[in-house]
């Protein structure tokens, strides 16, 4: 009896340290992840990653071996948290691919502005990283890359879209929206959000599609 008592207290108590220590491994990420989009990868040290978190270096040395082990994990874990809630999002948005394609860079700029300000840029140059980083940078961002160019593709094919080239409006589309996080966070709270809707509307012209507001004005005229 005592000895089951004290598994159910221990089962508790190793599940708290684990999540603190999920939790301090993602702070580390999303850290280290911030400062090589902002420096880029030469530029920056785990001493640099220590002191932003107000730790030690030798405390880094715990969860990562090395920097190239820290960066690969910022990386992986950007690049797939990112994608992820993009392709949750589709498979529960309906409508048509206007509708989709909008919800999508709605999304994607959103989480750009809200959780990732400065490690979006880190997708955005990759070559000065090791060969083997910048090659999974690169995976990343062609699967990053197909949720949008379905989409082009399909509005495209169906004449709901108007483009020059998917590949021109995808590029367009990819540099633009890497810009809106540095312009957004010296905008207010209430401000960012009218900002991420009117970049919204703003991309979706590349495709040809007006903004709601004037799609209606257009066609009442």
């Amino acid at each position: 009896m005592v000895a089951h008592q004290a598994d159910d207290v221990a089962r508790p108590a190793s599940t708290r340290v684990q999540r603190k220590r999920g939790r301090r491994i993602e702070k580390i990420i999303t850290t280290a992840a911030e400062l090589f989009g902002e420096r880029g990868y030469d530029a920056v040290s785990l001493e640099d990653v220590a002191e932003r978190l107000d730790v030690t270096k030798g405390s880094l040395y715990y969860y990562f071996a090395s920097k190239d082990e820290l960066a690969t994990a910022a990386i992986e874990t950007l690049g797939r948290d990112w994608t992820a809630r993009l392709d949750a999002l589709l498979e529960k948005t309906t409508g048509t691919v206007a509708e989709r394609l909008r919800a999508l860079i709605h999304e994607h700029v959103t989480i750009a502005v809200r959780d990732y300000p400065a490690a979006l840029r880190l997708f955005l140059v990759p070559r000065e990283w090791p060969a083997a980083q910048y090659e999974r940078i690169k995976a990343l961002r062609q699967e990053h890359d197909r949720l949008f160019r379905t989409l082009v593709e399909e509005g495209a094919e169906s004449r709901e879209f108007t483009v020059t080239s998917v590949a021109t409006v995808l590029q367009c589309m990819h540099a633009s929206m890497s810009q809106v996080p540095p312009w957004c966070a010296q905008l207010p709270v209430r401000a960012r959000r009218r900002a991420i809707d009117e970049v919204t509307d703003t991309l979706m012209m590349l495709v040809g599609v007006l903004p709601p507001d004037r799609a209606g004005a257009t066609e009442g005229s």
